[in-house]
This record gives structure tokens, sequence and C-alpha cells, in this order.
């Protein structure tokens, strides 16, 4: 994997840097549940430090260029100590799922230290029914959704037996910190990248002047459609607000094959489901803290990956972002599910997701400054109400030291004056929502983990009710008698 010393953060990485500030940390991670008791601390460390070579940035920290006159680069820590990133800790036992999801918050609620690699890892003792749990925690500028996935494979495994890890080709010992001079020569040289990229464009544009035009006037249209979006600001609500730095958790627990039924009932695609039922949560929460939802419409911040095949095993962003509508005005659960699904067809369709990706390549070009505000930008609270992210993940039962992993909740972050971010994650046939939010402002952040569990349980209602209309529909036009069937749906 090409995690190199002295490596230049992207633009978006960079940004990720100048979003966080003391309330907002642009940290994300999971809480995962697993099989049986904690392996003994020590093992779990001889078992981390075997596999850390195939993820050499877990050992880099940031260094900044003189100045601040280029985006920072990634360097070796020469103080690494692997017991201070991965923690080790107890409920009282026997631990509680609340017990678990408060510590989780406590966790979340603490910045990374930036004068180390960016990571940690807790293993937890003490949890009920004989189980214990790992909590990991990685800087936004380190890692994103996509590769996250694929470093959860240096750490599990596909079967209770440890599969063989190649040895390092020669031991680590970290490089020499790098002087002002070195880290003004990396400076230098991205620029000239920068520069040597520009002139590549300008020599396509020379030999492929059609196609340069072409794609010119695509970018010229996505940029206009992502101007036009921040022309609309979201409306205010509840989850717009000053927030602070302490966080709560909930973890919400579903079945990846009642989305698929929902979805093969009615059309589109699993995500749809996904952002129905979190759309008719929130309705439902926004009418519990007695807020007027007709006519009202959020707006989501989607993350879309343009991380291609070729590059699952590198870390760093590879990620832009679409604006989509939540209708919480809409009342009737198959309704907002249409008009979601409809809804991202023409998103998907549209210029925003490339127009937004044209932005963030243009940001590689600016200078730390505007760089800083950019990133400001395109967080601010007057485009989106609230994040949600959905990652697929292995659909194979892991395993980390002859332990499965039973349950996975994806965890993300809350930008500046955003007071709920919900993630969700598939994971061996489970569809598991993470829910962050701020301490203060979403006090009955439970509720809309609750409600998530209801608004899936009324489109599976629905989706059952169609498939039985359907069956009785053909038996009749095959000229046989319906056969009476309960439409009582299943537990969820």
């Amino acid at each position: 994997m090409p995690q190199r010393h002295l490596d230049r953060l992207t633009a978006i990485d960079a940004s990720f840097l100048h979003q966080e500030s003391a309330d907002s940390h642009m940290h994300l991670g999971g809480l995962t549940i697993i099989e049986g008791p904690p392996p003994p601390f020590q093992e779990l460390l001889r078992h981390i430090r075997r596999r850390l070579h195939l993820v050499p940035r877990y050992r880099h920290k940031l260094a900044y260029t003189p100045l601040d006159r280029g985006r920072p680069v990634w360097i070796d820590d020469p103080s690494f100590n692997l017991e201070y990133h991965v923690r080790h800790t107890a409920l009282p036992s026997p631990g509680t799922w609340e017990q678990l999801l408060r510590l989780t918050a406590r966790i979340f609620s603490q910045s990374l230290d930036r004068s180390k690699p960016l990571w940690e890892m807790w293993l937890i003792e003490g949890l009920e029914e004989d189980r214990c749990a790992l909590i990991s925690k990685n800087h936004h500028a380190l890692i994103d959704g996509i590769s996250g996935i694929d470093l959860a494979t240096v750490l599990f495994d596909l079967s209770p037996q440890p599969a063989p890890v190649p040895h390092p080709a020669r031991p680590w010992h970290p490089r020499q910190e790098p002087s002002a001079r070195s880290l003004l020569t990396v400076g230098a040289r991205g620029a000239l990248r920068a520069a040597g990229e520009v002139a590549a464009g300008l020599a396509y544009a020379v030999t492929h002047p059609e196609r340069a035009l072409e794609k010119l006037i695509e970018a010229s249209e996505g940029v206009a459609e992502v101007a036009s979006a921040g022309m609309n600001p979201a409306p205010p609500t509840p989850l717009n607000v000053r927030i602070g730095p302490h966080r709560r958790f909930v973890g919400v627990r579903c079945t990846l094959a009642d989305f698929k039924l929902v979805k093969n009932a009615f059309g589109g695609t699993v995500n749809d489901v996904v952002l129905a039922v979190v759309t008719g949560a929130l309705r439902s929460f926004l009418i519990s803290r007695g807020i007027e939802t007709e006519g009202l419409q959020l707006r989501g911040l989607v993350p879309v990956s343009v991380r291609a095949r070729d590059e699952h095993h590198q870390l760093g962003n590879r990620i832009t972002a679409m604006r989509a509508p939540l209708p919480v005005y809409i009342s009737d659960p198959l309704e907002r599910f249409t008009f979601m699904r409809h809804a991202m067809e023409g998103l998907k369709e549209s210029r925003q997701a490339l127009g937004a990706s044209v932005l963030t390549e243009v940001q590689n070009f600016a200078p730390p400054t505007v760089l800083a505000q950019a990133s400001r930008l395109n967080f601010s609270t007057r485009l989106f109400n609230l994040i949600v992210t959905n990652v697929p993940g292995p659909q194979v039962p892991l395993y980390v030291l002859g332990r499965k992993m039973l349950h996975a909740y994806p965890i993300a972050f809350l930008p500046r004056n955003h007071a709920l971010a919900i993630a969700i994650m598939s994971y061996n046939g489970e569809m598991n929502f993470g829910l962050l939010g701020d301490f203060d402002a979403l006090p009955d952040i439970d509720t809309i983990g609750r409600h998530i569990e209801q608004e899936l349980a009324s489109l599976l209602t629905l989706a059952r009710d169609a498939q039985l209309a359907q069956e009785e529909a053909a038996e009749t036009s095959a000229g046989t008698a319906p056969q009476p069937k309960s439409s009582q749906p299943k537990s969820s």
C-alpha cells in the first residue's frame, strides 16, 4: 500500500483538519461486539503489532510546513508507542448495553492528539452475556468509510483460525523527523506536481478539444448545481444548533433482508429504503418536539465514495457529497419512500456529485488559508441539516483472535452546528444504525432510534401486503383459487 513517510495530505483530507474545533471532532469509527470472553490484552497487542506493517499510516503523524505554506505531510512518529493507541478498560460486570453506549459516547467526546498518529482502539471487558467489545476511532483525515472496511481486514480474519501474515521486508525503524527545509521542499514538490497536472490537462485540451470542451461543460453544469443548492439554505431545526464537545450514542440493530424485502416490493435500492426510514424517523422526532412538519423538507448530506476498485487498499479520502432532500412533510410511509426513490434517481442523474468532485479537485491547488475557508463552507449549517452515510460492509462473519464479530455499529462525526449524524453499515446479514448526537441538544436521541425501528416495521407491513396481493393476483390469473394466507407481519 502506498503509505509513505512524507506523503502530502490531499485537499479533502486537509479540509477535515481545518474543519475541526474543540466542539466539532472530526474522527469517526465504530463499535463492534465480539463473541466470548475478551482476549488477553497483551495477546491483542501482539496481534496488532504483527499486522501493523500492513497499514504504515498507523505509525505516521502530522508535520506542518513552515508558515503553513502547504498542506501537512505524514511522517514517521519516532516515539510511536502501540500501548498509547490501544486502550484497555472494563464496565462494571455485567455491563449492560446502555452502559456500553455511554462509554462509547464518552470516548468519542475526546479529541485525538494531533501530535501523535490519529487513531485509537479500545478493548472493553465486562459485557453481559460473556461478550467483549472493540471501539475504533480514526481521524477523518486518515480514513474514509470505504477504506475503513479495508482496514478491518488487517485485524479481522475470515475464519476463527488467524490467517498467516507476511513478515515485513525489514523491521520498522522510524525515519528522522524532517527539517523545516525538507518540509518546504516537500511543499514545493507538491506544488510542482499540481502544476504538472494542470499542464497535462492543457495538453489534453489541445489534442482532444471536443472531448475537453464536453468535460468542461459537464463540470460547469455540476458546479452550477452545487452553487444552486447553496443558494437554498437548509431549514432551521432543533438539529442545527450550537453544539458542545460531549456526545450521546445510540445503536439500532436491523436485518438487511428486511430492507431488501421493501426494495424488492416497491423498487429502488436498499439505500432508498434506508433514507426513507431515516426521513420517517426524523418526522416523528420533530413532531415529538412540537415542530410543525407541514411543508418542511430537510436536507441530508449523503457522502458518496469515488474510490476506484484499484484504490481500495489506499488510505485517505476519495469522497464527494450530495445533498439529498428528506421530505418529513409526507406522512404516508409508502409515499415517502416513492419520493425518496425518485429523488435519489434524479440526484444520480444530475451533475451535483460531479460538481462537488470538481470543487474538491480545485482545492488541490488552493493555499491552506483558502482551503480552510472552503472546508468551512462545505460544512456550513445553511447547506444541510445532518449527515446520513451508508457504508456497505462484508456479508460474511469476521473473527479476531478466534472470536466472532457479532455486530457492528458505525459512528460518524458532528460538523459545527450539527447535533445529529446517522451512520449505517451492513454486516453479515445485519443493517445497523449508529446515531451520534450532541449531549445537550439531543437528550432524547434514543427516541430517534425507536422511530427508526417503527418506520422500518411500517414499510415491512406494506411490502408484505403488496407481495401477498401480487401472489393472489398471479394465482387468480393462472386460474387457481387463491389460498388463504396470513398478512400478519413477522417481527423485525
